[in-house]
């Protein structure tokens, strides 16, 4: 995007701008998620699709601790660690990665599947290896603002609850407990996210950096799909 020397966006416009990279690009419209919304996937693209992404699960605690070493801010990091318990698991509480863990039995994959990453396809881990690494290089507040894909995640994962419940049936409900618990952690993360970005970001060139970094994350999330499309989508058509 090409940088002006403009004054900022305001507050309404802001928002505008993010929200309106998630009506444009997040992957909720590619192909794989609508035809897993519509039950039309079969047991073993649904295989291939979580054990893809429990990759990218396993990095989320990683990205979000590249995110508190780099933010100078001791009140961000004392809220914002909760996202790496949330996936870690803390004092008892089951976390994010062992309820994928628990999906991927649900959907027939043994926990050693995904833990050595044996269907893991190269294309996704290095586009999940793109967005740690992006965490890691750029300026906090541009990385906080890549999550904000949290914005749209609520209405996926409703759907997508939705569609498991009545099209997958042969999945255990006990494997879904991940998608049940995202409904309530995703509003509560991106509320506090898009608060930061809000207040922090007063410049107008800061301003467009979060959007770009929104950008990148939605192209990024989409381009996992492709290539999970292309390996368990293209072969047999649906």
């Amino acid at each position: 995007m090409q940088r002006h020397e403009n004054k900022p966006w305001s507050p309404s416009r802001f928002e505008s701008r993010l929200r309106a990279v998630g009506d444009l690009g997040y992957h909720d419209k590619h192909p794989f998620h609508v035809w897993m919304n519509r039950g039309q996937l079969d047991r073993r693209q649904i295989q291939g699709w979580v054990a893809n992404r429990f990759y990218y699960q396993t990095q989320i605690p990683i990205k979000d601790a590249t995110i508190l070493s780099n933010c100078p801010e001791p009140e961000v990091r004392r809220v914002w660690i909760q996202r790496i318990l949330d996936h870690d698991g803390f004092r008892g509480e089951v976390g994010g990665i062992e309820k994928w863990l628990r999906l991927g039995e649900a959907v027939g994959l043994k926990r050693a599947e995904l833990i050595e990453q044996r269907r893991l396809i190269p294309a996704v881990r290095f586009a999940v290896d793109a967005y740690v690494n992006f965490c890691r290089a750029r300026p906090w507040l541009e990385a906080v603002a890549s999550s904000l894909t949290e914005l749209f995640a609520p209405a996926l994962m409703a759907k997508r609850l939705g569609a498991f419940e009545r099209h997958y049936r042969w999945v255990n409900q006990d494997g879904l407990r991940y998608f049940r618990a995202r409904l309530t952690q995703a509003p509560r993360d991106t509320d506090y996210s898009l608060q930061l970005v809000m207040e922090r970001c007063r410049a107008r060139e800061d301003q467009e950096r979060c959007v770009d970094a929104l950008k990148f994350k939605c192209d990024l999330l989409w381009a996992m799909l492709d290539a999970i499309y292309l390996e368990y989508g293209v072969r047999k058509k649906i």
